[in-house]
């Protein structure tokens, strides 16, 4: 049995091996796809109270697998497919629920030309799924890791109603022991599986641009080194960053940021350079007709924008560029009643505002309300210190354990430490910098959620948008994640989406350098992991009394008009009901046939439909020389219907795509439509930084970060139907997660302390120098 270097002695091990005396060697790959074979190639070692010489079938989809000297040699295709990946199943679960605080641990290895993000996913006899996701870079054996029980996963009384954050807040928590080895990042699932039985362990790679591969030479369960109680005690020093660890971008005094200050002053342009438009245009290209407005244009086969001046336009550039999520929640709050009732325009969700401080007279009511949130952080100002004005306030959060509390925003602070000397405005310095470093970056606009008061900046265009908010009747597609769906049938929702267009046009001012605007984001329209998902509305919707549901009145006139006799509906939808009126009021339906389903796709396009022809009216009404670009669908909420009914009605489609690329089979589907298309959001981050969680997709570094980055702009170029992609975001999340909802991602172009990341910058640049020419003349 063997040791792993600091960690306590192995409990039991799942040991690779190479078939047993029943099976075929391994000599030839297992075909890929979806081929089962019965290769036992784990087995749990006699320990004295577990014996298993349980077979085990290794099922691999879009992946190769070789035995090599007992280790285990995976190729991923993945670059011809969505998913690669390998599964490994018992013949009956593995029942490890006699085991207490213990980890399972993988010895791999990255032969390959890229470095890989694989994700790890355990299931249940109970049908529950753990998925985490580590990188692993090119290069020899190392052990990565993955807590099945004990430590931080032990939750109060096993609450876990929210799947995505420990019960610090944060998403991933920094190690609670001290190794050289690697953390699986926690993601999303519950994290308590029934131990009882385990049914399959699973290593894939999803939407990579490239082939993969992977060795993994053991498997093991482990007990668990001793817990370091003070893992989230004092981790964050007086700037936001980590304090117990260095890493190349940290800062040890304000003295360093007013020399970063000077130095990137020399550095920074004040106008582009001549073969670019003003508006970042290609100067140097074939000059169209120019509106004095931002429009589309399809190219020699190949969809762009226009800028107002007549010159082909790529939209690249930054989200948040603004202080709203740079907030952290501190662990102190204060007596609800103390505060004044808030004076809300019923426009912008409260993550999207400022610092929201609270009122004076609540002030004194300040108490702890989470001792593991205020223990994480070395520093935190008094209120009536300079440092003090970057406290605020959040009324309700997303996720984590604190409803409410105080925030606190150390990129704030910063910005004072490195641009307020002599009383000067920092907020107006920092403005400046940010304009100025998008010029010299090459980047042609300001993504979405930029802050208003960069709208009239007359140098860099921008995105603009705006948040359908009321107190309209709603409806539910069964997984909401960000919030309740509007019922768009409700008059109310459409004077609600005319209020908010209004005002997005009252600070856009008819600006030509407005390029459009998103209204709402990420949507839950339906998900795509069943077909109740991807009907969620409908079925939910259908379920509840036509009289107070404006949207169901609507299901119900639709099924009438196609089927006039209750007894046709029923018969295809394998009913029972009465008459219409019992249909009114609510019916519970499964899915027993395509001719129902059928019949859900007609609700869904009509919801959709909907949705978005009342926004289009709103932008036509208030900014009709504005591109209106939809409501940015997430890969996870992206039914077909819904995007082939925005397509009717937005000048651009808009999707968030957190994937390592723009894979052509994936989006094909766009040639149905033939409109332009953009990315409104996609990262990568890397450990190397500081933070404890790299983000939704996973580098080795800051340079395999940089890399990554430039691979998924060109997949943007190269497709003839994307019209540009917005990174997210402009800084890092707060290492102890936004106050919202927890992220603690390593997703910025800048830290904390506004140093950029040089790799970044300079692949920015490289791309935003070579797309015109990549995009219009390859």
């Amino acid at each position: 049995m063997k040791h792993k270097k600091n960690l306590a002695v192995t409990a039991l091990v799942l040991a690779l091996t190479g078939c047993n005396q029943q099976t075929n060697s391994m000599s030839e790959p297992v075909a890929a796809e979806t081929k089962t074979t019965s290769r036992t190639i784990l087995q749990l070692l006699d320990d004295a109270q577990h014996t298993a010489d349980t077979a085990v079938k290794i099922k691999t989809s879009g992946a190769q697998v070789t035995n090599n000297d007992n280790i285990l040699n995976i190729v991923f295709n993945s670059e011809q497919n969505l998913y690669s990946g390998v599964t490994f199943t018992p013949d009956t679960p593995w029942d490890w629920s006699q085991f207490k605080d213990f980890n399972i641990a993988f010895e791999l290895a990255n032969p390959g030309q890229h470095s890989v993000q694989v994700y790890l996913d355990i299931s249940d006899i109970d049908g529950a799924n753990y998925t985490r996701t580590v990188n692993v870079p090119i290069g020899d054996f190392h052990t990565y890791y993955a807590k099945l029980d004990g430590h931080d996963l032990a939750t109060p009384d096993g609450d876990e109603s929210v799947e995505l954050n420990f019960t610090s807040g944060l998403r991933s928590n920094p190690a609670t022991w001290q190794s050289d080895e690697t953390q699986f990042i926690s993601m999303w699932g519950k994290k308590n599986l029934n131990l009882k039985g385990i049914t399959k362990i699973s290593l894939s790679v999803q939407s990579a641009l490239h082939d993969k591969a992977l060795q993994i030479k053991s498997i093991d369960l482990r007990t668990n080194p001793e817990f370091d109680t003070e893992f989230l005690t004092h981790i964050v020093d007086k700037f936001g960053q980590n304090a117990k660890q260095d890493f190349a971008y940290k800062v040890d005094s304000e003295a360093e940021l007013i020399e970063d200050k000077k130095q990137e002053a020399q550095q920074l342009l004040s106008q582009r350079p001549a073969e670019r438009s003003r508006f970042g245009g290609w100067a140097q290209g074939p000059k169209l007709e120019g509106t004095g407005y931002f429009r589309t244009a399809k190219h020699n086969g190949k969809w762009s924008l226009v800028d107002p001046d007549g010159y082909l336009y790529l939209a690249t550039g930054l989200d948040i560029i603004r202080l709203a999520n740079s907030t952290t929640l501190t662990g102190y709050d204060f007596d609800q009643s103390l505060f004044k009732s808030a004076n809300e325009s019923g426009l912008t969700p409260e993550d999207s505002k400022g610092l929201n401080r609270v009122n004076k007279e609540a002030l004194p009511s300040r108490f702890v309300a989470s001792q593991v949130r205020k223990d994480l952080f070395e520093w935190l100002p008094s209120y009536d210190e300079p440092m003090g004005k970057h406290y605020g306030y959040r009324k309700s959060a997303h996720s984590g354990p604190l409803a409410h509390g105080e925030t606190y925003s150390f990129y704030s602070a910063n910005l004072e430490r490195k641009y307020g000397q002599n009383n000067s405005d920092y907020m107006q310095k920092w403005r400046e910098v940010t304009l100025k470093r998008m010029i010299t970056w090459g980047f042609t606009s300001l993504g979405n959620w930029t802050d208003p008061s960069y709208y009239d900046n007359q140098q860099v265009p921008y995105f603009a948008n705006g948040w359908i908010i009321g107190d309209f009747k709603t409806v539910s597609s069964g997984n909401d994640f960000w919030g309740a769906m509007p019922d768009v049938f409700d008059p109310h929702f459409a004077e609600r989406a005319n209020i908010t267009v209004e005002n997005v046009a009252k600070e856009v001012k008819n600006s030509p350098w407005a390029v459009g605007v998103f209204i709402d984001n990420e949507k839950s329209f339906g998900r795509p992991d069943s077909v109740q998902s991807h009907y969620g509305i409908v079925i939910n919707t259908l379920g509840r009394d036509a009289a107070t549901v404006p949207t169901k009145a609507e299901f119900s006139r639709l099924m009438k008009q196609k089927y006039t006799d209750i007894n046709q509906l029923n018969q295809v939808w394998h009913l029972n009901l009465a008459s219409w009126e019992e249909f009114d009021k609510g019916v519970k339906v499964d899915v027993k046939n395509n001719d129902q389903l059928a019949d859900f796709s007609i609700m869904l396009t009509a919801y959709a439909d909907k949705y978005f022809s009342v926004v289009d009216a709103a932008m036509d009404k208030h900014l009709p020389n504005h591109l209106y670009l939809g409501a940015r669908f997430p890969d996870w909420g992206m039914p077909i219907e819904v995007v082939r009914a925005s397509a009717k009605h937005v000048d651009v489609i808009s999707f968030n795509a957190y994937k390592e690329g723009i894979k052509p089979k994936k989006w094909e589907f766009l040639s149905e439509f033939d409109k332009p298309t953009i990315i409104g959001e996609f990262h990568v981050g890397a450990l190397d930084s500081g933070l404890f969680h790299p983000g939704l997709i996973h580098a080795s570094n800051q340079q395999d970060r940089a890399k990554m980055y430039t691979d998924y702009m060109r997949s943007v170029f190269d497709n003839p139907y994307f019209i540009g992609a917005h990174w997210f975001q402009y800084i890092d999340s707060p290492i102890t997660g936004r106050a919202y909802d927890g992220e603690n991602y390593n997703v910025g172009f800048i830290t904390v302390t506004d140093r950029p990341y040089t790799e970044m910058v300079e692949a920015a640049k490289t791309v935003n120098n070579e797309m015109y020419e990549r995009r219009f003349k390859k």
